[in-house]
């Protein structure tokens, strides 16, 4: 459902909006690390919505029993759509023609049946203005809220209790791929799954430890043999525990 082959202009801020039922699973992890460095910097503007908030219910009641029986909540669709208009979403993003620059909100809803998170998929997102991240929570969302999502995004095989954990995963791993969120940029470049491959075996002082050496190609200061230490090992460290991305 997400398709993101795209070429965006880089911006100066990038804002990220989540809709969740659960607005205080994000404080702690918003609070430390790169997203609060990028925060502080000016790069990155973070807006938490509670979509409770948009509930008409007196008890700020947010789900019902699904049309057709079955065990199970769904999270309905009025409140969360007028949260999501709070934010500006009004439909489904897309481009003027002649412009590779979004000028809506793009939409993504996470999901255990949605387009597994790969680099390539980070990448463009981090070229986005404005990202829009939907927590799912019991059962899911009402489907009819699919025409106002551009794509749909899981991190894995399993099933977790709700979508703030996936959305944190998904803040954290676009951010580190603004500009000037991570100092050195060669270390992103250098990544495993970056280039496609898993990144190569890193050593730091002391030289020795505990009768393990250091290879010897790292001390010498050579950077062509280093460079090719690093991609031989890159490519034997893929081969032998991810041989299923060579095929790609």
């Amino acid at each position: 459902m997400i398709s993101l082959s795209i070429t965006v202009r880089a911006l100066l801020c990038m804002k990220i909006d989540i809709l969740t039922i659960f607005p205080r699973m994000f404080e702690g992890p918003f609070a430390e690390s790169l997203i609060s460095k990028a925060s502080r910097g000016k790069i990155l503007k973070i807006g938490i919505v509670d979509i409770r908030s948009f509930s008409k219910d007196k008890h700020k009641k947010v789900d019902d029993r699904p049309f057709g029986g079955g065990v199970g909540m769904v999270i309905k669709p009025e409140p969360l759509y007028y949260a999501m208009r709070s934010v500006g979403v009004r439909g489904k993003s897309s481009f003027y023609k002649g412009s590779s620059v979004y000028r809506r909100p793009y939409v993504v809803y996470m999901s255990p049946q949605g387009k597994t998170l790969d680099n390539e998929i980070i990448k463009n997102l981090a070229k986005l203005e404005h990202l829009v991240i939907i927590c799912g929570h019991y059962e899911g969302i009402d489907e009819r809220i699919v025409n106002y999502i551009d794509g749909e995004i899981s991190i894995g095989d399993y099933v977790l209790t709700g979508g703030e954990i996936p959305a944190m995963v998904l803040t954290d791993v676009v951010v580190r791929m603004l500009p000037g969120v991570v100092k050195e940029r060669d270390s992103i470049e250098n990544d495993s799954f970056y280039k496609g491959l898993l990144d190569c075996p890193h050593y730091t002082r002391p030289a020795v430890f505990r009768g393990h050496k250091v290879p010897e190609v790292l001390l010498s200061g050579n950077h062509k043999k280093i460079y090719e230490w690093c991609e031989k090992e890159a490519y034997r460290r893929t081969k032998e525990r991810r041989p299923d991305l060579l095929k790609k």
